[in-house]
């Protein structure tokens, strides 16, 4: 009994490695198509500032509020100038001073002169007289740039935009004493902002191969939440040294932000759109991963189902597009891959490319 059993059971193997079910198998495809490439990208205004201190004072009025737009030489902020304006009117009386002095000295270089044309007084004395009038005249200089220099102090006691934007938060309160340096608010102008994304070095090359800032010139933005930006952009430059750290190297992209949906420090994708042309492609639910490498079921001449590693190069919608590992001619087992195993004899029936249903 115990032989009549082991022979039985050989049968059914023998059985099973010999069955001839149906399967549907399709033939890798060459095509010419389009794939994205997606890169993170950072945010930043077309201009944002920090508005800081000039000068020490306390903030006497703030003029503006936080997420308001400003026009170009509005007033923000305006400062405490008593202390300033007093050092203007020093500074004034100082250059109004000297300048009576030189009239003084003015009148005796001119009399000294007439004295020493005459031979009533030396010529060193004339000489002594016309040193005192360039004195003055210095002093009277000296005092000018002291006038200057405290009307332009007195001028920072009212910090104005310095273009049109958008003001962000305001740290200090009407009465706050600062100092000289002291972060007032930024200010960014949205209108336009700059989206700054890493490429690597050996992607780089490939752009730079194909002469193609031109090709890379239309680019799309996929925002946090995962909608695209209505506005399309455009590749301006690219950095001039490779991070050493990375390996990657920044482009950078312009967009219109009419509508001010974007802000500066937000985060993004850029997306590229890249050709592909003569790319070999087989349906992604006819391979199986096995310890990160791919694999398909293929069927040779003989109609016996065999194992197959295939080295993909990039994963399109509903397709992998293969590096290595298939030809045109090959038989991939489209459906039914759980179903089968190595070694197991089926009925292939070849179902074209283009009667394919993807889900």
């Amino acid at each position: 009994m115990l032989v009549l059993f082991f022979v039985s059971c050989k049968q059914s193997d023998k059985a099973t490695q010999t069955t001839s079910d149906s399967f549907q198998v399709v033939h890798p495809k060459m095509v010419d198509t389009v794939f994205v490439k997606e890169y993170v990208a950072d945010i930043h205004s077309l201009r944002n500032v920090e508005i800081r201190t000039r000068v020490k004072g306390f903030i006497e009025k703030i003029h503006v509020d936080e997420g308001r737009p400003v026009r170009e030489g509005q007033i923000l902020f305006t400062l405490g100038g008593r202390e300033l304006r007093e050092n203007l009117l020093r500074a004034n009386a100082t250059l109004k001073s000297l300048e009576a002095e030189l009239k003084v000295a003015e009148v005796e270089w001119k009399n000294t002169r007439m004295l020493a044309e005459k031979k009533v007084v030396s010529n060193t004395e004339l000489e002594m007289a016309i040193a005192r009038k360039e004195a003055v005249e210095a002093r009277i200089e000296e005092a000018k740039a002291s006038v200057a220099i405290a009307k332009l102090n007195l001028s920072f006691a009212e910090i104005r935009a310095p273009f049109d934007g958008v003001i962000n938060r305001i740290p200090f309160k009407t009465g706050s004493v600062v100092s000289e340096g002291d972060l007032l608010t930024t200010i960014s102008n949205n209108r336009e902002v700059f989206a700054y994304y890493n490429v690597s070095e050996k992607e780089f090359i490939d752009v730079m191969k194909k002469d193609s800032l031109g090709q890379m010139e239309e680019v799309s933005l996929l925002m946090a939440n995962n909608e695209l930006f209505p506005y399309g952009g455009k590749v301006e430059t690219v950095e001039n040294e490779i991070d050493k750290a990375t390996g990657n190297i920044a482009f950078r992209a312009r967009f219109r932000n009419p509508d001010l949906l974007l802000k500066h420090g937000a985060s993004g994708k850029i997306m590229v759109k890249e050709e592909l042309k003569d790319a070999l492609v087989i349906p992604q639910k006819s391979s199986f991963e096995i310890q990160d490498k791919i694999y398909v079921y293929v069927v040779d001449s003989t109609q016996t189902i065999r194992v197959r590693n295939i080295v993909p190069r990039l994963r399109l919608t509903h397709l992998y597009v293969v590096q290595s590992g298939l030809s045109t001619n090959d038989q991939v087992l489209y459906e039914g891959i759980q179903q089968v195993k190595e070694g197991l004899r089926v009925k292939p029936v070849v179902i074209p490319f283009r009667d394919l249903r993807f889900e």
